[in-house]
């Protein structure tokens, strides 16, 4: 059971809820001070905090693995992913099915814990419904990447309704930021697999206009992503020079990330993916709160 643990954790990359996760706690970290700032005050509680993790990890992993059985026989043509657990047989598609009926389940659970706010229930089916969709959008359309960042969009705008059951500009604008850094970085891990996808009639920016094309698209999706940043201090008066350094550090590390990944070499895409990103969104995160509490 541990070693079957173990893989279906590798199968959904767990480790990667690190890019999501930091901007829903941004995005609470923001709503709790606002709420501490309204009349009458709103007191913080725990059963939020666990709620959000919660409802993350369960989200992204059903998510995650949905996607791996969506993508099971695509997966199984690609050299790249060929090794994955389920075209390898380490993992069957039935036990799959059953961990992501579980995590699903899991979600939906994890919602209750923000009553007596009852839109994050009345929300969960169809946030599911969305990150499933995900899995099939580059069977139709080369704007799968702008869906994966909608999807994680979710992740700070679903933090600030679950504790002040409303919307409004700076979680919507962290959330463009979010939509516009993963179309990104995804863009860019898609490079690699621009003849695949071609051969198998996928759609993807890389396979549409070419690498170095689709390499200035990710290149105008950062640029996007820091001007988003950049405009929150503008509705969200917490945040100050801090805050602001951290978009500098931000704008060096995306530009660093551009730097390793070239036409003519995508060697590095794997650590500019997956280091760079994640240093990206735990330093926002960290940037952000610190801001706010100083």
């Amino acid at each position: 059971m541990l070693v079957r643990a173990r893989h279906l954790l590798e199968m959904i990359r767990f480790s990667h809820t690190l890019f999501a996760l930091p901007f829903a706690m941004l995005s609470a970290v923001m709503a709790w001070a606002a709420n501490l700032q309204s009349s009458p005050p709103v007191a913080f509680r725990w059963q939020e905090l666990a709620g959000i993790v919660a409802c993350m990890v369960a989200a992204r992993s059903a998510a995650m693995s949905f996607n791996r059985l969506a993508d099971r026989e695509l997966d199984a043509r690609n050299p790249r992913t060929q090794n994955r657990h389920l075209p390898a047989g380490v993992l069957s598609t039935s036990g799959v099915v059953w961990f992501t009926i579980l995590c699903a389940i899991g979600f939906m659970l994890a919602t209750l814990l923000f009553l007596p706010n009852r839109l994050p229930l009345y929300a969960g089916v169809p946030v599911l419904l969305f990150l499933f969709g995900y899995s099939y959008t580059k069977r139709f359309t080369l704007l799968a990447h702008f869906w994966l960042g909608a999807a994680l969009m979710l992740a700070p705008l679903a933090a600030w309704v679950a504790l002040r059951a409303e919307v409004d500009s700076p979680p919507v604008l962290l959330g463009a930021a979010v939509l516009l850094w993963v179309a990104g970085f995804d863009i860019l891990y898609a490079c690699q697999d621009v003849d695949f996808d071609r051969a198998a009639g996928l759609h993807s920016i890389p396979a549409r206009l070419g690498i170095p094309r689709a390499l200035r698209v990710a290149t105008g999706c950062h640029f996007g992503m820091l001007a988003a940043l950049a405009a929150i201090p503008l509705v969200y008066e917490s945040f100050g020079v801090i805050y602001y350094g951290g978009i500098a550090a931000i704008a060096a590390l995306l530009a660093y990330e551009h730097w390793l990944v070239r036409p003519d070499d995508l060697t590095r895409v794997n650590r500019a993916f997956f280091q760079v990103n994640a240093v990206v969104s735990l330093g926002l995160f960290a940037i952000g709160a610190v801001d706010i509490l100083v």
